[in-house]
Formats: C-alpha cells, structure tokens, sequence
C-alpha cells in the first residue's frame, strides 16, 4: 500500500503551521519531501507525523489554542493509528514521534468521537491514565 502524499498547504494546515514557515523547512532540508514529475513537492505522511508533536509547540497564552481547554498539560499530539473496540472496551493506538501509545476507553467513548485510524488525536497522560483527546 503506497503511503499518503499530502500538498504543501494540506501539510502545513496539519501541521498547524504556516504555509510559508512548511516552504521553508523544506527548502532547508528539514522536510523529506516527494517531487512529482512535474517538481512539485510532496510531503508524506511519516513526514507530518514525525513533526506532528512539535509542530503545536508555541509560546506564551496560544499554546493550547488547538487543543481543548483543560489544566493537563501533558496533551502529546499524534496519528490515530489504530482502533478496536471489544464489547464495553476501546482500545486506540497513537504513534507520537514514532512512539506509540495505547488507551483503553470506554466503546462508548469511542463512537462518541468517532475515532478512526488516520485522525490527528493527542494522548492526555495523568498520572498512569492516558486519556484520548480528538483534536
């Protein structure tokens, strides 16, 4: 299965970045890109989920402009790799960084999201609990 391709703009509205800041980090290599075979770049998706977590990283009160308001501040944000509900049970994978980190949540909780692989989520880790957040 070939791995997603995203546009610029598409990258850097994931991101949460702007398009000119995402022009730059691939003009000075710190972006792996595609070009077509008209030469135009595109980035892949291992790409946007290597900087996915850094990319929210902010200074000052816009932080957590993209996340919800809540006083844990431990919100890694990743790629919904993996979904399974089993009865009252939801089990979802997050890769953060090439990590993964796995939640047991409610089935309910679940649908409630509507939680699919592919989303950008961010894991709420308190204490030994990790909570799922949809971003």
């Amino acid at each position: 299965m070939a791995e997603i391709l995203f546009k610029p703009r598409d990258a850097a509205h994931l991101l949460g970045v702007s398009y000119p800041a995402l022009k730059q980090w691939v003009y000075k290599h710190k972006l792996r890109t595609i070009k077509t075979p008209g030469g135009h770049h595109r980035i892949p998706q291992s790409e946007v989920d290597r900087l996915l977590h850094r990319a929210q990283r902010k200074s000052g009160p816009e932080l957590r402009t993209s996340f919800r308001r809540i006083s844990g501040r431990n919100q890694l944000v990743g790629r919904i790799v993996d979904v399974r509900t089993s009865g009252l049970v939801g089990q979802v994978v997050i890769s953060i960084g090439g990590q993964h980190i796995t939640s047991l949540i409610t089935a309910d909780a679940v649908r409630e999201m509507g939680l699919k692989r592919g989303q950008t989520a961010a894991a709420l880790i308190k204490a030994t609990e990790v909570m799922i957040i949809k971003v």
